[in-house]
Order: structure tokens, then sequence, then C-alpha cells
């Protein structure tokens, strides 16, 4: 499918939503990250901006980069009202044509799912390769559908971590799996709904 309509659907997803003025950061991002020593961080579909300020208060300099210029804008907008504005670049990008530039010592891809054309395990294989050494990328995908979502095919294949890890194909010499998991968590969706979702967490780090 073109970029356009990619580019329109994502806007029209965030336009159709109140702009967040306290968004929450992903759950497996901090107790991921919380012992990490802060660094330079590129958040992937960063969307609403959770993961992207709760970083940037723990002392990363964050690079947040999503296909929805409403997100970009609205995030944007959030990290000047929160005095943020020298630890967070919140950047329109379109990860079907190119990657983003620099290295980092944490990537995070979360729930980096599309209805359109996006070669994935390309894109991660990017991130991995991006990472500076003793770099982490943290890949979380659903393994579930929360009852909310904008994706309820009921036959869409949700890969294991260990599948997302085999398609990314690295070489085990320069990159090591740390974790490879499915946990489950208690979701709070819109008008505070709750529901039990499944994540598929892989984290990765470059040893050389």
């Amino acid at each position: 499918m073109a970029t356009t309509d990619a580019v329109a659907f994502w806007d029209g997803v965030y336009a159709a939503r109140p702009a967040a003025s306290g968004p929450q950061p992903n759950a497996r991002l901090t107790e991921t990250v919380t012992s990490l020593p802060p660094g330079d961080a590129l958040d992937l579909g960063c969307g609403d901006g959770g993961d992207a300020l709760w970083l940037a208060r723990q002392g990363w300099h964050v690079t947040a980069a999503d296909i929805s210029a409403v997100a970009v804008e609205r995030l944007a907008a959030l990290v000047r009202s929160h005095g943020l504005g020298d630890r967070v670049i919140a950047v329109r990008h379109d990860l079907h044509k190119v990657f983003p530039s620099g290295g980092f010592d944490l990537i995070c891809a979360h729930y980096l799912h599309t209805p359109f054309d996006l070669d994935r395990a390309s894109v991660l294989r990017s991130a991995a390769q991006a990472l500076r050494a003793g770099g982490r990328l943290l890949v979380v995908d659903h393994g579930s559908a929360a009852p909310w979502s904008w994706d309820q095919n009921p036959d869409i294949h949700c890969p294991s971590p260990w599948e997302v890890a085999v398609d990314i194909d690295l070489d085990p010499a320069t990159w090591t799996v740390e974790r490879a998991d499915t946990p489950h968590r208690i979701a709070t969706g819109p008008g505070g709904r709750t529901a039990e979702v499944t994540d598929h967490v892989l984290l990765i780090r470059r040893t050389a």
C-alpha cells in the first residue's frame, strides 16, 4: 500500500482521539530500562510520547520518531510544555523509506505493527546495527489484542519473540538475546476499561 495511505491512516488514528496531556510509559520499558545508565535513545513509533517523556525524565536524550505528523506535533508541544526541549527531539519519519541516522544506547520498538507494507525484520535489523557497543534493542509486540485495539483480526499471527529474533537474523558474535518471553499484564484503555493482554518481549544487547 502507498506511503500516503499509511500517513493518512495513522494521522486519522491520532486525530480521532484527544491529545494526551500526560501519556504514560509502557510497562515493559520501565521494568527494563530503570537500571540502565542514561544515554542516547531512539523511540520508533513514538505515538503519544509516554516512553519518550519518561526516558527524558530519567536523563536520556531521546529521538522520538513516528510516521504520523499529528502524533509528532502533539509530542513536540508536550515536550515544550514539560520543559524537556533539551532532551527530546520529535521527528516525523517513515521507516518504510529510511532508518533514522545516528548511534544509540537504547532503541525501543513498542507495538510497531501496521496494516501497511513494512519490512519489520529489515527495520529491526537496522535498529540493532545502530546500537553502540553495550546498547540494547527492546522490541515489544502484541501477543493478543485488547478489546479497544484498532486491529481486531482474529486470524492474525503474533510472532513469538524467538520468531522475531530469527527473522532479524543477527550474528550471535555481535548481538546477544538477553530476554525473550511472553508476560501478561492488565492494560487500561479508553474510558478506564481494563483487560488482560499478552506482550511478546525481545531484548537484544550489542556486545561488540
